[in-house]
């Protein structure tokens, strides 16, 4: 008498269960921490999208439209802003220009040479100079106003161009980025090796060390960029000469001049919505340079 063997049959596991007849975890859905998220999204984009609704309305929209609605006055806005004075919001937009791109260069670089010091050399009293830095990290930058007013006073520099720079150059935050990342971007081994094969410290630094600090310096310049971009009280203690004012400042001055004028406000909301275009380029511009950064880590790791 023979017997037919048959293959045993393995069936799939339902649905939420699993092979050994274990029924699985519901699957837990974050909502909370997506909630909050989604709360944080909407209060910092209502401003935003409040500027930018605002700056396409007239005088007459402005006040008696809804909050949210667009209106058919942007081109005039713009016109207007432009005739105002001569032209002076972009001497305004430049000189902003001048001091956040010049300042936040000068910085980086600064920040570049004292943080790759900081990291690969040792010498006394280095940990004393760090702990100072982390001071200044933690002070307030609008305590130093008033003092900084009274040195540039005392060199006969106050009221210029040099008074709202030259302190804008020294950034303890930027200085303790560089330093972070120049230790962690730079192995010991490849700076001994260039010793080793007569390099000078100072070739050292701008052929070895300096293309692995790029995306780090590239962090500080944008900080240091946005920081002095949107700094108010330094320059509007430093400056009476409205023609060095940088765009944070004269929109102020316009602001207050709109107290007695309403048609003002237009143009200083329109003003402020195109004051903050030229961080969006300089940001998306500056973003290659983080994903080179990422990819170059992805393929060391």
């Amino acid at each position: 008498m023979s017997t037919t063997l048959t293959p045993h049959r393995r069936t799939a596991p339902a649905p939420g269960t699993t092979p050994g007849n274990a029924v699985a975890p519901p699957r837990r859905t974050a909502w909370i921490p997506t909630l909050l998220l989604l709360l944080g999204a909407v209060y910092c984009l209502i401003p935003i999208l409040w500027v930018v609704t605002a700056a396409t309305k007239s005088s007459g929209e402005l006040f008696t439209t809804f909050t949210f609605s667009p209106g058919s006055g942007f081109l005039d806005n713009l016109a207007e802003l432009s005739a105002y004075r001569g032209g002076v919001y972009w001497r305004w937009m430049a000189n902003s220009a001048l001091y956040a791109g010049v300042g936040a260069l000068l910085s980086a670089a600064l920040s570049g040479v004292t943080g790759y010091a900081l990291a690969k050399y040792r010498f006394r009293g280095r940990t004393a100079i760090f702990n100072i830095l982390l001071a200044g990290v933690l002070m307030p930058p609008i305590t130093l106003a008033v003092p900084q007013y009274l040195l540039m006073a005392q060199a006969g520099l106050a009221d210029s161009y040099w008074s709202v720079l030259l302190p804008s150059v020294v950034s303890p935050y930027g200085i303790y980025l560089a330093r972070i990342y120049a230790a962690a971007a730079i192995p010991d081994e490849v700076v001994e090796a260039a010793r080793v094969d007569g390099a000078k410290e100072f070739r050292l630094f701008r052929s070895v060390a300096l293309p692995m600090m790029v995306p780090g310096l590239v962090t500080v310049f944008l900080f240091q960029f946005v920081a002095i971009w949107n700094n108010f009280l330094l320059p509007y203690i430093m400056l009476g000469d409205d023609h060095r004012f940088p765009v944070t400042v004269g929109l102020y001055s316009l602001l207050q001049q709109g107290a007695n004028a309403p048609a003002l406000y237009t143009l200083v909301i329109t003003g402020a919505l195109l004051s903050v275009v030229p961080l969006i380029l300089l940001f998306l511009g500056l973003q290659r340079y983080w994903r080179i950064d990422l990819l170059s880590g992805a393929v060391k790791s």
